[in-house]
């Protein structure tokens, strides 16, 4: 898949504001500071398209990305440790909920998860919500570029394991773009 062009069509901080699906979406979730602006940058090769923060919590509304004019790529607020009132966090997973469960253009799910650590209850949970609901998910592992050459197959196992995946997590750089190629790759399939 080749992208060449990615705008930013709408934002949208309660489930009324959604617009109308018409175009497939694949959406991206993950904890707060997992590196989803930055995947979502380079995934388009548009530095700017997401705004990053090293400041947990900055997306707190759902950010519709139209790619190529053919679909949408849909950055979901960040979960688990933003510091945040418990009403907002609260007011996010509702809008997140009324996303996942309410989108029949929805293609696929992709899950971000910081490979550096195992993964948090947080992400545990997201997990399972995501295969009760019977979407299509993947695992994306971020942030391989933080960790040693010789450590990165370890820390791999321990997400894959950790998860309990049967299909192992795409361990994924936003710096070096490793694993950009099987990124889109599977984006691809979705998208046919």
């Amino acid at each position: 898949m080749q992208i060449k062009t990615a705008v930013l069509k709408a934002s949208v901080f309660n489930s009324t504001q959604l617009p109308k699906p018409a175009l497939p979406e694949i959406a991206m979730v993950g904890r707060s500071n997992v590196g989803k602006s930055s995947l979502i940058n380079c995934l388009t090769g548009r530095k700017g398209l997401a705004r990053t923060s090293s400041t947990p919590g900055k997306t707190q509304s759902i950010n519709f990305y139209l790619v190529n004019e053919a679909w949408y790529l849909v950055d979901l607020p960040g979960y688990g440790y933003a510091q945040v009132s418990k009403k907002e966090k609260a007011s996010w997973n509702r809008l997140i909920e009324g996303y996942l469960t309410g989108r029949p253009t929805l293609r696929g799910l992709v899950h971000l998860v910081d490979i550096r650590h195992p993964p948090m209850e947080s992400d545990l949970v997201m997990q399972d919500w995501i295969r009760s609901l019977g979407i299509p998910a993947l695992v994306v592992a971020t942030k391989l570029d933080k960790i040693s050459r010789g450590r990165r197959m370890q820390h791999l196992k321990a997400v894959n394991a950790g998860l309990g995946l049967t299909n192992p997590a795409i361990p994924f750089s936003a710096v070096t773009g490793e694993g950009l190629t099987e990124l889109t790759d599977a984006l691809s399939l979705w998208l046919e």
